[in-house]
């Protein structure tokens, strides 16, 4: 099965996939526009995220900010609220940054060159091949992980699609028979065959794939078995007692460390470990606080890049008179916060803070 490593992966002819992407594309907003920006915004969108969870966050944030400029200038709380519930934040603090290179620069104007593009901050070089193709119809390869499964299978490619000597050579096989007059299309295709049809986990539609007659896996009784891909190291799983506590009609929050997970968005009480709730109430005591109720909340789990949170939840009501001094006892690690806590009224919270999807079990009650 395997090639051999020095060998390169060739591909067989790609012309029926256009005809095939002419009749079955998926009608996608972004897909109506050769505005790199909007192309930009998309593309770091979809990393790592559903298509359909994506189409009304790309509607609201283009409506908010429609332009390069827009992003360059806009305030890091409008930019996380925006952007809240996507997940990975670090995406759209380097567009920010990127956008503020564009202003100073190119004079505010999306470069169109390929490599002016890939210098952009966070982006590599899939993003870079799909704006400057997409926006420009530069013949470049846009090659991300649907794009590495599909070359994988039809070149039979038996090495690890994550090793970087690896995606250089399905790369290339890509680029050799990328046709220049319709670069855009053949890698819009490509992305567009391995997202509905060359699926991945062995269940690809090869009864419906416009290339399964030139497919070396399909014909080598492969595809259950392609794309070979290097087992992930395990996440390490960490356990969280997650606290809202509210008064009157305001929740307690705080704002993360503007470095490492999550960072600068806001959270509410969050402690180490899962606490009974005999040991939550003696944590308040030692804080000098009485609730006037405390009811656990269901438990839940969330699941980042290399870690999992195991989380139990709380709510505690508190008197409103009391509120400004709980906020001054140490109620968790002070070095886990960059900033105090404060209480903010519960409809504010939905228009003005960027809470992570890491509590989206306990934003409810929030």
């Amino acid at each position: 099965m395997k090639k051999e490593e020095n060998s390169a992966v060739r591909l067989p002819d790609c012309e029926p996939l256009l005809a095939w992407y002419r009749s079955n594309a998926r009608d996608l907003p972004w897909r109506h526009t050769r505005d790199p920006y909007r192309i930009w915004v998309s593309e770091i969108m979809l990393q790592q995220t559903r298509v359909e969870a994506v189409i009304p966050y790309y509607h609201r944030f283009l409506s908010a900010l429609p332009n390069v400029a827009a992003l360059a200038d806009a305030p890091e709380e409008q930019l996380l609220k925006l952007w809240e519930g996507l997940g990975y934040y670090s995406r759209v603090r380097n567009m920010q940054k990127a956008a503020k290179s564009i202003m100073s620069q190119y004079g505010g104007v999306f470069p169109q060159e390929y490599e002016q593009i890939l210098s952009l901050c966070g982006v590599g070089e899939y993003t870079a091949g799909a704006i400057g193709s997409f926006a420009f119809d530069l013949a470049v390869p846009a090659v991300d992980g649907n794009v590495l499964r599909v070359a994988a299978r039809l070149g039979a490619c038996g090495e690890d699609i994550l090793a970087p000597a690896t995606k250089r050579k399905l790369t290339a096989a890509v680029a050799a028979v990328q046709p220049s007059a319709h670069a855009a299309e053949f890698n819009q295709a490509m992305i567009e065959l391995g997202a509905t049809v060359c699926l991945p986990n062995g269940v690809p539609k090869c009864d419906i794939c416009p290339l399964r007659d030139g497919c070396a896996a399909y014909a080598e009784g492969l595809v259950d078995v392609l794309p070979v891909r290097r087992a992930a190291a395990p996440r390490r799983k960490e356990e969280k007692t997650v606290v809202i506590l509210r008064a009157g009609d305001c929740v307690a929050l705080r704002r993360r460390p503007a470095n490492g997970l999550l960072a600068g968005l806001f959270e509410p009480l969050c402690l180490a470990g899962k606490l009974t709730p005999e040991q939550m109430r003696a944590h308040l005591a030692a804080a000098g606080i009485t609730p006037l109720y405390l009811s656990p909340l269901e438990e839940a789990k969330h699941i980042f890049t290399h870690i999992e949170w195991h989380m139990v939840g709380y709510e505690v009501i508190l008197q409103t008179e009391i509120a400004p001094a709980v906020l001054e006892m140490p109620l968790a690690d002070p070095k886990s916060a960059s900033e105090p806590f404060f209480f903010a009224p519960r409809e504010e919270i939905d228009e003005k803070y960027a809470v992570p999807t890491a509590f989206r079990a306990y934003r409810p009650y929030m």
